[in-house]
Order: C-alpha cells, then structure tokens, then sequence
C-alpha cells in the first residue's frame, strides 16, 4: 500500500483555486449584508433602505451574486471530493474512511462556527450532507445526474408552486424579530449576542428548513463529483469546445433566471427558481468562465490573488466571520444596522483584498492555511508538512 498524502501543488488545477478563491469573495458579498442587519432572515429591507442606490446595490447583489456563489462553492466541493476519492483509490486506501474523517472534522468546524460566531455557517450543513454523499460515491456518473436533477428538480417545482399558491402573502416582514436581533448585536453582553444567534440559527434551519437545504444542497454536490468525473475542467484546451456550449447555455439559463425576472418586478413567488435554477445555471458559468479566462496569459495573472485566497478557503472563510463578529457586534466596534447596502459591499472589497495579500504572504512560508492544515492531519491522521523549509 502506498503512501497517500494530499495533492501536491505542482498537481493542484489552479483555475479551480481561483474558482474556489472567487466563490468566498461572492460568499462574502452576500453574507456581510445578512451578518451587519437582520433583514435578510427577517424581511424589511426595502422599508429600511429606501434610497435608489441602496436598492440598485441590492438588486445587482442579487442577480450576480446572491445564490450563484455558495451553488459555485457546492460544486467546487463535490468536484473535490470526487478528485480525492480517485487519488484515495490509486493509492489503494480505504476511500470512505478518510472521506468520513473529513466530513467528521467539517462538521465539527461548523458546530463551532454556527454557535460560537455566526448562524449562517456552511461547514455544519456541509459536513453533514457529505456523509450522506458518501452513500452515493459508488453509484454510476448518469444515476449521479439523475438523481441530483430529480431532487433538485422536484424540490424547486413543489416550493414554487408553493409560493405561487400564497404569492399575496408572502410579503411581510417580522418587526418583533428585527428589533430583538439589532438590541441583541448591538449589546456588549456576549451572552445575548450567543442566545440571538442562536435563535437566528435555528430560525434558519429548523423545522423543514434543513430538509430543504440538503435537497438544495446535495445535487450541487453530486452535480460536482459528475464535473469532476467528466474531466472537462482537467484539460480545457481538449474539452474546449464542449467547455464553450456549456458556457453558452449557462450563460442563457443566467441572464433567464437571474437577470429576466428584474423586467417583470422580480416577483417574490419566483425567488426560489431564481435562487436555485438560476444560481446553478450561474455557478456552472462562472467556472467555466474562470477556467477558460485562466487558460490565457492575462488570465493566468489577473487570478493569481483569487488562487491564494482559494487555497486556503475554510481559514478563510472563517475570518470574514471573525471579521464580522467583531466588526458589526456590540462586543466589538457595533458597525451592526448601521452601514448601508454600498458602503458594505466596499467593505467586503477592501477586507477580500486584505485577505488577498495576507494568503499571498502566508502560503510563501506554509504549506497549507492553519485550519487547512488540521483538517489534512486529522483526515490522514498522520501530521502534515506544515512550514516551508
């Protein structure tokens, strides 16, 4: 049996880095608003942000980035599974228990993560349904499809039928919980910041909630490990030309779901084909994008800082948290419900930038990101290179 580490760099696809790098840039975007003010779980936006720019920030926010980053980091996460599962088996170990450990550990992150900084957490979520992945690995690339296009599919039909039967109600906002969740944040008492999270998290994820997410979730996942299987994204120059009919019929199903409903009102009833047809349809375009922009030589320099950030994305992801935690909270500097909507999207910029140079920095004297480089020892239980020599 031989040794069996994780992928050296010089066998790492750098557009898929850079993918990866992009999608926690696109994550911020979106979770800054929902980290800095309650309306994003509670409703209330346009009554609290009234001015044409605010809402020509939302709306841009929404058509390019709300729902396409955290479906681009789906796939990218199944595509990565499905990459360690093949070299797991070259190298003849036993692929399901170390794939468990991961997702073991991935959940145990975001048990961390959701309580302790912020309920919008993806790493409990994703821990999770990457067990439940496990059961289908063995299955064959078409049965994968077709299983991830009938739950997702059937998922979206059923809600938006749903949504369509009660459009007249749906738009509503809860003030009681609005005005508990900005005295909460804005407290400088941990233990109220901790409980309002808590009801936040469980607000977001209880009941049927959950239910709904795996059913979103899991076919990106399965949708990824077919990516990955296909070998497109491997060699973009052999696959070019399916690579570009792919693009184009992204590129349509984006501006139809996303783009489109803007000229009819963007009806409340439709955001969840939007979010979930529309969002696959712009995660697969923004990676194919990414990888046939890489392949040319202003490509492979303008993505090199998405790469770094990409590398090293659970760390990451984890200090936008941590940025916000103490940025937006009582606890901290108290910026909670009061900064609006383009301010925050500069925010998010100039903090992704930061992030940029520091990734840079870090991965010139380590190998792997802190949170990167236990995850990897725990998976292989046997201790990573660490600092470069």
């Amino acid at each position: 049996m031989q040794q069996v580490a994780p992928i050296s760099e010089k066998h790492r696809l750098p557009w898929i880095d850079a993918a990866r790098g992009i999608a926690i840039f696109g994550i911020f975007i979106v979770n800054i608003g929902a980290f800095s003010a309650p309306y994003f779980l509670y409703g209330g936006e346009n009554e609290a942000w009234t001015r044409p720019i605010d809402n020509g920030t939302l709306a841009i926010i929404d058509m390019f980035f709300q729902a396409s980053f955290y479906t681009l980091f789906s796939l990218l996460f199944g595509f990565g599974v499905q990459i360690m599962k093949e070299r797991l088996a070259e190298k003849e170990r036993n692929v399901y228990r170390l794939l468990f450990r991961r997702f073991l550990l991935l959940a145990v992150f975001g048990i961390v993560h959701a309580f302790m900084l912020w309920h919008g957490d993806i790493l409990l979520t994703y821990g999770i349904i990457g067990i439940i992945l496990l059961l289908l690995l063995p299955l064959h690339t078409r049965t994968l499809i077709r299983i991830a296009a009938v739950i997702l599919g059937g998922n979206v039909l059923i809600i938006s039928m749903l949504y369509y039967s009660a459009r007249e109600y749906l738009h509503f906002s809860n003030t009681y919980m609005i005005n508990d969740a900005i005295v909460n944040y804005r407290s400088n008492d941990l233990r109220n910041i901790l409980a309002q999270n808590y009801t936040d998290w469980q607000f977001a994820n209880g009941s049927i909630s959950f239910l709904l997410i795996i059913l979103i979730v899991l076919p990106l996942f399965l949708f990824g490990v077919s990516l990955a299987r296909k070998g497109w994204l491997h060699n973009p120059i052999k696959y070019g030309r399916i690579l570009r009919k792919w693009w184009f019929i992204s590129f349509v199903g984006f501006i139809a779901f996303k783009i489109i409903p803007y000229l009819f009102g963007n009806p409340l009833w439709f955001s969840y084909i939007q979010d979930n047809v529309g969002g696959s349809f712009s995660a697969l375009f923004y990676i194919i994008s990414v990888t046939l922009f890489a392949n040319t030589p202003i490509g492979r320099k303008m993505l090199k800082p998405f790469i770094y950030v990409g590398r090293m994305s659970l760390s990451n992801y984890i200090f936008q948290s941590l940025f916000g935690f103490f940025f937006f909270y009582g606890i901290g500097f108290g910026f909670y419900h009061a900064i609006s909507p383009l301010p925050l999207a500069a925010v998010a910029i100039v903090v992704f930038a930061a992030q940029a140079f520091f990734s840079k920095w870090w991965l010139s004297r380590f190998y792997y990101g802190p949170l990167e480089w236990v995850w990897r020892t725990f998976t292989y239980m046997k201790k990573q290179p660490f600092i470069r020599s």
